[in-house]
């Protein structure tokens, strides 16, 4: 027979709460780790802002910029986002993507909060299949900068 495993408090990546044999009410945590799911599986974000929306809508995500203040004091880089009248954060893991709606982009978490530089156009030459291939060259190392390739 096999050990049993041992778990920590929560998940290592998404901080999934766990549950545990005898554990009152556990339907809290159940619906704790849906909601972090539910946040973290597809992320789309409003912006980036150092203080909560007033009168935000169940569900709504946020980035939390440099030197956040009120509620989101001592949450800079994580992702917040609003669920059962309250807000809940999330430490974002390297290569994290989300999509934030007020640019209309994904970001990437790299240490920071980055978004995907685009390649640049090829312009002019006279000699147009030496500068299509440094061009080409050029695109396929900008996407696999981006991720977008091995």
């Amino acid at each position: 027979m096999s050990t049993p495993l041992e778990f920590t408090a929560n998940s290592p990546r998404a901080h999934l709460p766990f549950l545990f044999a005898a554990q009152a009410q556990k339907e809290v945590t159940v619906n704790e780790a849906l909601a972090r799911i539910d946040a973290l599986l597809a992320p789309a974000v409003e912006g980036e802002a150092t203080t909560p929306p007033s009168a935000p809508a169940e569900g709504e995500s946020w980035i939390v910029a440099a030197n956040p203040q009120g509620l989101w004091a001592g949450h800079a880089g994580e992702l917040a986002f609003h669920c059962a009248g309250t807000w809940m954060f999330a430490a974002p893991t390297e290569g994290m993507t989300v999509f934030d709606r007020s640019a209309g982009a994904n970001l990437r978490w790299l240490g920071t909060w980055q978004s995907l530089a685009l390649p640049a156009a090829p312009a002019g030459g006279g000699t147009v299949d030496a500068e299509a291939r440094t061009a080409i060259a050029s695109l396929i190392a900008a996407l696999r900068d981006a991720g977008l390739g091995v």
